[in-house]
This record gives structure tokens, C-alpha cells and sequence, in this order.
């Protein structure tokens, strides 16, 4: 009975954000608290919350202090040359856009941390995206996807957990993935390479004067057949750069700009930055200090110094006074990035209602059980196989936590039943996390869709197919070289 109410659980849940009939808050929270009624458990409902609670905190407060720290350093300037290269790149021709957006969050991936990742991405992209009316669902999803193939680093987390729980050497899962990573990665460019080449048949070239020309302020959040339009922006919408006036009203290159200068030069150095070169938050005589402070602060997460919520709270705190050492200033930059830490603190704090109850009341044990009670006796040698296939629901709808310490030992040990070895249990597991980045109980999805202005439904309608995708490919990559 578990088993059928922790599959209806979130099933419900998933209709009923994806068709908007609810907020994906008041889905994590009210559902779950339906469903521990339904199975007679409404009594330790507080005590389930106030648990996944507790398991939560330390996630919440890692993605709080991050997005003010990594908010702080897009203020002042600290990405500012990567996102200058992007942008060249890109011009605006929509297919490189998308290609460019997939390099970014793929580069921006290697720190290990999504919320970074889709922080830094979505600040850069959002503008040429938004000024050009391109699909933002298609941003999120290339994002979330490289991201995902990523997400496999050994400080990113699934990889160290893989080893932990199978009490085996994050360096041996990790490096003979290395080819079927690759392999996942170039999937993911091809695919924006794809998708870039429907947006640019969608919206046809344009020179960067006709790009610079269109109005801001309308955007488009599109699945592919057709369009929504929304708000203004992202809350760093301050830091975009509008465009020198033109006589007879509009944003350009200006009337009075030198007519020897070649106009696409013009526009790429100076007007189509995405981020404004000239914002009065910028700090470049402490450059040298933010990337050594930055750089720093990565290497003591991946050396495990010290607790990475720690790590943050202090570097956004040393980050605040040092560039900014007036209070006033203090308060407005940490107002700016009030509403992205309150969106996604409330949400991780939401989800711990649904992954409290999902734990608590025995569902996702039950779950796990069925699904690997239903793998045929016949599959047994083929059980990394399995496990791959088996990564990419299972790591969608529980945690990487729930997946890795609850399900993975079972799946190793009916592997070695059969003479599959824990190393390619392991490695197999690793193939669905490509899927997981878009997962409804990953924190860090909903600093991309909050930033991005997309609603979660619209995100993962248009994401999970070629999440999925990607994850086969990793899967059947990893098969082809024999590594698992």
C-alpha cells in the first residue's frame, strides 16, 4: 500500500504543477501533508517536517549565502571577462546563443555547485535571450542538462556519495567514466546546436543593430509551438545595459556614432554586453582579490575544510565588507538579491515536507524495494544496466541521498549475486544525472527557473526528453568503451 501511495504521491504532484494547477511551494508542502493522512500517519506529521527539515537546513543555508556570494561577485565584475567571450561568440545569431549558453554552464560547472552554475549562466544569457525573444525554456533546459553531465565531478556530489555507499574510491568510479562523460557532454552540445538552429528558423538571423533595436521589456517563455509573454526580468535587470540613445526615440548604436567604425565591432565592445560595463558596483581595482578570494573558497570545498554552508557564509560576509564597506551599500546589495535567496530557501524548505514525509512514513523504502524486487532474475548479469536505466527515474523523484545510501547498495548486491563488480554498480549509477538537475526535490533548479522567469511545469515539459536523451547516451557510452 506504501508502495502504490509513494507512486500516487508523486504522480499528483507532478500533474498538478506541470499543469499549473498549482504552485510547486504549496504542491512540496500541501500533498505530502494529504498523502501522511492517507496512510494513517497524520499524527507525526510535525515530526516528519521538522526532520526534513533539519537534513535540509544545511542545504538552504549553503543556497543562501551562495547566491550572495556569487551575486555579489557578478556586481562586481568578477565574471565579467567570460561573460565578454560568451557574448563575442554569440553576437546574435540565436544557434550560437544556445551553443554559448551550453559552454558557460558546462565551464561554470566545474566548482560543483548548480545554484553557481545557473546563477552565472542565466545573469550572462538572460539578456541576449530576452532582447532577441528567444525561448527562455530552452535556456533553462540546456543549462540544466549540462549542468546534470557535470553534476558527476567528485565534488559535486553523486560520485562521493556512489563511494561511500559502496565503500569504494571516488577516483576509481569517476575516471574511467571520463569517456562516457565526454561523450554525454558532446550530446548536450549538439543538442543546443539543435535547438539553436529551430530558434534561429523561428526568428530568422538578425544583424545586432535589428537585435539592439527590439524592444526589452517583452519576453518569451515558449515550449516550441508557441510563445507567453512575461515580465520584465530577472531582479539583476538593473545590471543590463540598455543601449546608447538614438534620435527618434529606441535603443541603437547611436546616432552620432563614427560612420568609419564598423558597426558590428561597435556593438560587440560596447552595447551588446549583456552585463553593463559601466554599473556603479563594479570593483576592478579588487579584481585580483574576488578571483583569489573565489578561488580560495573553491579549493577549501573541494579539500573539505570546513563545512561547505560555512565556507559561504564567511566568504559572503568577507566578500560584503571588502567590496562594499559602507553599510548602505551592504543593505542594497544584499536587497538586490533578497527575493532570488527568499524564493529558493523557501522552496528547499517546502521540499522538506515532501522528502520528510516520502522518508518518514516509509514510502520511498517500500519503492525501492518494489522496483528492485520487479528486475527479473534473467537481467541479473546485465545489472549495471540495469542500475543506469534504473538512475534516471529513481533519481528524479527521491534524492541523490535516497537513491545513493538507500537503493544503490541493494542494486550492487544483487549485482555481485552475479558477478557484477560494485566499480560498474557504481559507475552506472552516475547516468541519470543528467535527469536529476531538472528534479523536482533539486534546490538549485529552482534558482535557474526563478531567475529565468519560467514556470517549473513549462521547464520540465520541455527539459525531460532531452534529459533523458543525454542520460542514454551517457548510459550507452559507457556500455560501447566496457566501463560498465
Amino acid at each position: 500500500m506504501l508502495t502504490i501511495l509513494g507512486f500516487a504521491m508523486i504522480a499528483t504532484f507532478l500533474v498538478l504543477i506541470m499543469t499549473k494547477k498549482m504552485s510547486p511551494i504549496a504542491a512540496l508542502v500541501l500533498i505530502p501533508a494529504l498523502f501522511c493522512v492517507a496512510v494513517g500517519q497524520g499524527a507525526q506529521l510535525g515530526d516528519y517536517v521538522i526532520e526534513g527539515v533539519g537534513n535540509l537546513a544545511p542545504t538552504a543555508a549553503m543556497l543562501m549565502f551562495a547566491i550572495v556570494y556569487f551575486g555579489v561577485m557578478i556586481d562586481v565584475g568578477l565574471f565579467d571577462p567570460i561573460v565578454r567571450g560568451i557574448l563575442k561568440f554569440c553576437r546574435a545569431d540565436p544557434m550560437r546563443i544556445v551553443v554559448g549558453t551550453a559552454v558557460l554552464a558546462a565551464i561554470v560547472s566545474l566548482d560543483g555547485d548548480g545554484s553557481t552554475t545557473f546563477m552565472i549562466t542565466v545573469s550572462a544569457m538572460y539578456p541576449l535571450y530576452k532582447r532577441l525573444k528567444m525561448s527562455l525554456v530552452v535556456m533553462t533546459g540546456v543549462a540544466a542538462t549540462a549542468n546534470g553531465v557535470m553534476n558527476t565531478l567528485p565534488w559535486g556530489g553523486p560520485t562521493a556519495r556512489a563511494a561511500t555507499a559502496l565503500k569504494l574510491d571516488a577516483s576509481e568510479i569517476f575516471v574511467p567514466m571520463i569517456p562516457a562523460l565526454a561523450m554525454g557532454l558532446l550530446a548536450v552540445f549538439v543538442l543546443a546546436y539543435v535547438l539553436g538552429l529551430r530558434e534561429r528558423k523561428r526568428l530568422g538571423m538578425l544583424t545586432l543593430d535589428e537585435a539592439l533595436a527590439r524592444e526589452p521589456e517583452q519576453e518569451t517563455v515558449s515550449t516550441g509551438a508557441g510563445s507567453t509573454r512575461g515580465g520584465t526580468g530577472t531582479g539583476g535587470e538593473d545590471r543590463l545595459r540598455k543601449g546608447a540613445s538614438a534620435s527618434g526615440g529606441g535603443t541603437g548604436t547611436g546616432a552620432d556614432a563614427d560612420p568609419a567604425a564598423d558597426p558590428a565591432d561597435e556593438a560587440d565592445d560596447e552595447e551588446f554586453q549583456g552585463l553593463d560595463p559601466n554599473r556603479s558596483t563594479l570593483r576592478p581595482k579588487l579584481y585580483w582579490f574576488n578571483a583569489g578570494l573565489t578561488a580560495a573558497l573553491l579549493t577549501a570545498m573541494i579539500m573539505e575544510l570546513m563545512p561547505i554552508p560555512v565556507l559561504f557564509l564567511l566568504g559572503a560576509a568577507l566578500a560584503l565588507t571588502v567590496n562594499f564597506p559602507h553599510m548602505p551599500d551592504q543593505r542594497a546589495r544584499i536587497a538586490a538579491h533578497a527575493d532570488n535567496v527568499l524564493n529558493v530557501s523557501g522552496m528547499v524548505f517546502a521540499a522538506a515536507v515532501f522528502t520528510g514525509v516520502l522518508t518518514g512514513t516509509g514510502m520511498v523504502e517500500n519503492m525501492a524495494d518494489w522496483v528492485v524486487g520487479a528486475v527479473p532474475d534473467a537481467m541479473g548479469p546485465h545489472m549495471a544496466i540495469v542500475t543506469g536505466l534504473l538512475s534516471l527515474p529513481l533519481t528524479y523523484f527521491m534524492s541523490n541521498d535516497g537513491f545513493y545510501f538507500g537503493v544503490l547498495p541493494v542494486l550492487a548486491e544483487a549485482g555481485a549475486a552475479h558477478g557484477v563488480s560494485p566499480l560498474e554498480i557504481a559507475r552506472a549509477s552516475l547516468a541519470g544525472q543528467a535527469l536529476h538537475m531538472s528534479s523536482p526535490l533539486v534546490p538549485a533548479v529552482y534558482v535557474l527557473v526563478g531567475m529565468a522567469k519560467v514556470e517549473f511545469g513549462d521547464h520540465t515539459r520541455f527539459t525531460v526528453k532531452w534529459a533523458i536523451l543525454t542520460s542514454l547516451v551517457v548510459l550507452a557510452a559507457g556500455v560501447l568503451f566496457g566501463i560498465m
